[in-house]
């Protein structure tokens, strides 16, 4: 697919921001109120996706990684389809949870004849410790197994962390620091939306935009 001609320096800012903002945010709320905060920070943007619309022009990076399974997945031959792709850390235990619950509920909220139209990836933020065995334990808890997370080594995964411009716990050393947005991408491969966690990063929010750019230009 083909690659955006976005400045890195404005891509970088536009995904770093929002990730600290969300860290920060979530990791002071107690336990028994993160889920609400999910549903009742914040309001939709005035565009047709719920979550942040990013700049014109950045397309899905080629990539060619193989997920807890074993299947080999090519981000070129994913043309045609929506994508969701986000980034997770079986360690974390602060967001990643979450977001693999809120993706994991939203494809539930999906029609079968939608959902195969649909491809949800996670890729792996720490290699070393994101096993086929426990990214599989890792999904089914969060009751997400329609989400598929994609693993690879440290040498696989940094071309790609750069290709999407994001900061890795492999990096910062922590499982629970680590870029944590859901990306939507269109049939063309163009990135559509971003939602945070919080404030968008809801079943409905994610299901909408899905549905959203499933449609494309028809509406």
């Amino acid at each position: 697919m083909r690659k955006g001609r976005v400045p890195i320096g404005l891509l970088a800012g536009a995904v770093l921001l929002p990730v600290l903002v969300g860290v920060i945010v979530y990791s002071i709320l107690p336990a028994g109120s993160q889920s609400t905060a999910l549903s009742s920070v914040g309001g939709p943007p005035a565009g047709p996706y719920r979550g942040s619309e990013p700049p014109k022009g950045i397309f899905v990076p080629d990539f060619a990684l193989r997920d807890y399974r074993g299947k080999l997945v090519r981000s070129h031959a994913l043309r045609g389809r929506v994508v969701l792709v986000t980034f997770l850390d079986t360690d974390c235990k602060t967001k990643c949870p979450l977001i693999a619950s809120a993706v994991g509920d939203a494809l539930q909220l999906l029609a079968p004849s939608e959902r195969r139209q649909i491809a949800p990836l996670a890729l792996t933020v720490n290699p070393k410790r994101d096993t086929p065995q426990r990214a599989r334990r890792f999904l089914r808890q969060r009751h997400a197994l329609g989400l598929d997370f994609l693993i690879g080594t440290l040498k696989e995964m940094r071309p790609v962390w750069r290709a999407f411009h994001i900061v890795a716990a492999a990096e910062t050393g922590s499982a629970d620091i680590h870029s944590a947005d859901v990306r939507v991408y269109d049939r063309e491969g163009e990135w559509v939306s971003t939602l945070h966690l919080p404030p968008d990063l809801t079943p409905k929010n994610v299901a909408h935009d899905l549905r959203r750019a499933l449609r494309g230009s028809q509406s």
